[in-house]
C-alpha cells in the first residue's frame, strides 16, 4: 500500500514536468514578430502558422487510440519525437543548416509539432486517472494542468537567460520547442506508469495540501518575475534558477513518502514479533473495512456516470452544447494568447515578453483554482461545484476583458490578458472533469481529443477575423498595422461570441443539473 502511494506521487510529479516543457505552442507570441522577419510572410501567412500549430489537434484522436493499445512509454516518446522533427526542422532552416523548405513545408512541420502536444498531454491524463481515486482525480489532474499554463513562463525564462539579441530569441525558442519535452520525457518515462492499486486516499491528504502550498508559492514566483520592473532587478540567470528550484520542489513530497515507508518499514520489523496474532487480525479486518468503504464510495461515484464511446458522445445534445461551450470560450482565449505578439506591436507595446509571460502565470493559477475550490467545497462543506455553471461563471468576465481591450492603455491591456489567461486556464482545467463526468472516464483518452479538436477549427475562424480586420484598419508602417483600430472591432466580436458562449454553458447546466444533484448526494 505504502508502495503505491509513493508511485503515485513519482506519477504526479513526472507528469509535472511534463506538463511544465509542454505548452510548446503557447510560446509562439514571443516569437512570433521575429518570425515573420525571418520568413519574410505576412500577417495572413503568420495566422497560418499559429492555425497549423493548433491543426495538429484535430488527429489528437490518434494518441488516444494509441494510449488503449500501446505502453504510455511508448506513446510518450512517438509525442517527443514528433515535436523534435516538427520544430527542429524549422530550426535548422532559420539558421540557414537547410535551405530547401518551402512555407508549406514550415506549416506541415508547425501541424506535426502541434500534433506532438496531443500525445504527451493525453500520456500525463490517462496516467492520472488511473492512478488516483475519484476523490483525489480532478485535484491531481488540476495541479497537473496547471503546470501546462507555466509554461510559456518556463521557455521565456530560458531564453532570457541565455539570449539577449531579438533574432536569436526566435530561434531559440525553435530549438528549445523541439529539444526539452524529448528530455523531459526521457526523465519522465519510468515514472509515469499505471500502478496495480490505487492507494488508500485518507492517507494522501497531507501531501495534496504540501503539494497545494509548493504549487502556490510557484505560481505566485512567476507572476511576480513576469513584470517589467522586477526583472530589472532580477538577474535572468537568478530568475532561471529560482524556476528550476520550484520545478523540483514536488519531489519533496514522494522522497517524504519514501523516508516513511523505509522508518515504517524497520518499525514493523521490531515490533511485529511482540504483537499477538488477535491484534494482527483485528488491524486487518479494520484495513479492509477502510479499503472496501472506499471501493464502495468509488462504485457509488462511478454508478452515477455513464461510460459513453465517440459514436454515441457525438449523438448526444450535451455533447454539442459543451463542445461550443469550449469553442466561445477556451478556445477564443487560446486564439487571442496566439494573436498577443500582434496585439501587442499594433499598440506601440515593447514588452511582449513579459505580457506572454503574466499571460502563461495567471493562466497557471487559473488551471489551479478550480480544483483547488473542489478540495475545499468537497472536503469541508460535502458539496461539489457543477463544472457547467462554473464556466458560465468564467466566461462572462472574459468578455468584459475583451471589451476592456478598447482602452488604449497599457494597464487595460494587462488587466484583460491576466483576465483572459485565468478564465482560459481554469476552462481548460475544468473541461477535463467535465469530460470524464459527462462521458465517463474508459473512454476518455479518445473523448476529450475530440472534444479538444474545436481548438484547431477557433483557431482557423476566429485567428482569420483577427487577421482580416489587422489587414482592413489601421495605418501600416513597414507591412505593420499600427494603432487602436487593428483590432477594434475583432474585440467586440470576440466579446460577444464569449456572451453566446455563457448563454450555451447555462442552458448546458440546466440539461445536467439533475446529473450533479445526484452525485452531491451520493
Amino acid at each position: 500500500m505504502a508502495s503505491s502511494i509513493l508511485h503515485q506521487w513519482l506519477s504526479l510529479v513526472g507528469a509535472i514536468w511534463l506538463q511544465s516543457i509542454n505548452g510548446t505552442n503557447s510560446n509562439f507570441p514571443s516569437y512570433s514578430s521575429q518570425l515573420k522577419q525571418l520568413l519574410s510572410i505576412s500577417q495572413i501567412q503568420l495566422n497560418n502558422l499559429a492555425f497549423a500549430s493548433d491543426a495538429g489537434k484535430l488527429l489528437g484522436w490518434l494518441s488516444g487510440v494509441a494510449a488503449v493499445y500501446l505502453p504510455l512509454w511508448l506513446v510518450l516518446l512517438i509525442g517527443a519525437t514528433l515535436g523534435l522533427v516538427g520544430y527542429g526542422l524549422q530550426y535548422l532552416f532559420i539558421t540557414n543548416q537547410i535551405s530547401s523548405i518551402s512555407y508549406a513545408h514550415i506549416f506541415l512541420l508547425t501541424v506535426l509539432a502541434g500534433n506532438s502536444i496531443c500525445w504527451i498531454n493525453t500520456v500525463c491524463y490517462v496516467v492520472i486517472i488511473r492512478n488516483f481515486p475519484s476523490d483525489y482525480r480532478q485535484v491531481a489532474v488540476g495541479i497537473m494542468t496547471s503546470y501546462l499554463g507555466l509554461s510559456a513562463k518556463v521557455y521565456t525564462v530560458v531564453v532570457n537567460a541565455i539570449y539577449s539579441s531579438t533574432t536569436e530569441r526566435a530561434k531559440a525558442y525553435l530549438l528549445f520547442n523541439s529539444v526539452f519535452p524529448l528530455i523531459a520525457c526521457v526523465l519522465a518515462a519510468p515514472l509515469v506508469r499505471g500502478i496495480n492499486s490505487v492507494g488508500n486516499s485518507r492517507k494522501m491528504k497531507g501531501g495534496f495540501i504540501v503539494i497545494f502550498l509548493i504549487t502556490i508559492a510557484t505560481g505566485i514566483y512567476a507572476i511576480i518575475g513576469s513584470f517589467g520592473s522586477v526583472l530589472k532587478r532580477l538577474a535572468p540567470l537568478n530568475n532561471l534558477i529560482g524556476m528550476v528550484t520550484c520545478l523540483l520542489l514536488p519531489l519533496v513530497i514522494p522522497l517524504v513518502e519514501k523516508i516513511r515507508d523505509v522508518l515504517a518499514g524497520e518499525w514493523w520489523l521490531n515490533k511485529e514479533i511482540k504483537v499477538h496474532s488477535s491484534i494482527i487480525e483485528e488491524n486487518t479486518i479494520d484495513l479492509e473495512k477502510i479499503e472496501n468503504e472506499n471501493v464502495s464510495d468509488q462504485n457509488r461515484e462511478e454508478a452515477v456516470k455513464e461510460e459513453i464511446g465517440v459514436k454515441l458522445m457525438l449523438q448526444r445534445v450535451e455533447f454539442w452544447l459543451y463542445f461550443f461551450v469550449y469553442f466561445f470560450g477556451a478556445t477564443l482565449g487560446l486564439v487571442f494568447l496566439n494573436n498577443l505578439g500582434q496585439i501587442a506591436e499594433s499598440r506601440g507595446y515593447s514588452g511582449t515578453s513579459s505580457l506572454v509571460s503574466l499571460s502563461s502565470s495567471f493562466g497557471f493559477f487559473g488551471r489551479l483554482i478550480p480544483s483547488l475550490l473542489d478540495y475545499v467545497f468537497s472536503r469541508s462543506y460535502k458539496y461539489m461545484i457543477p463544472s457547467p455553471a462554473s464556466i458560465a461563471a468564467l466566461m462572462a468576465p472574459m468578455a468584459g476583458a475583451f471589451i476592456l481591450l478598447l482602452n488604449k492603455s497599457n494597464i487595460a491591456l494587462y488587466t484583460s490578458t491576466a483576465i483572459i489567461g485565468v478564465c482560459t486556464g481554469a476552462i481548460t482545467s475544468i473541461s477535463v472533469s467535465t469530460t470524464t463526468e459527462l462521458f465517463g472516464s474508459k473512454n476518455f483518452s479518445v473523448n476529450h481529443n475530440v472534444v479538444v479538436a474545436n481548438i484547431s477549427i477557433g483557431s482557423f475562424l476566429f485567428g482569420y477575423l483577427a487577421a482580416f480586420v489587422y489587414r482592413k484598419q489601421g495605418n501600416y508602417e513597414d507591412g505593420k498595422c499600427m494603432g487602436m483600430d487593428c483590432y477594434r472591432n475583432t474585440f467586440i466580436l470576440w466579446g460577444c461570441f464569449c456572451l453566446f458562449g455563457t448563454f450555451l454553458a447555462l442552458i448546458l447546466y440546466a440539461r445536467t443539473r439533475k446529473f450533479y444533484s445526484q452525485r452531491c448526494c451520493m
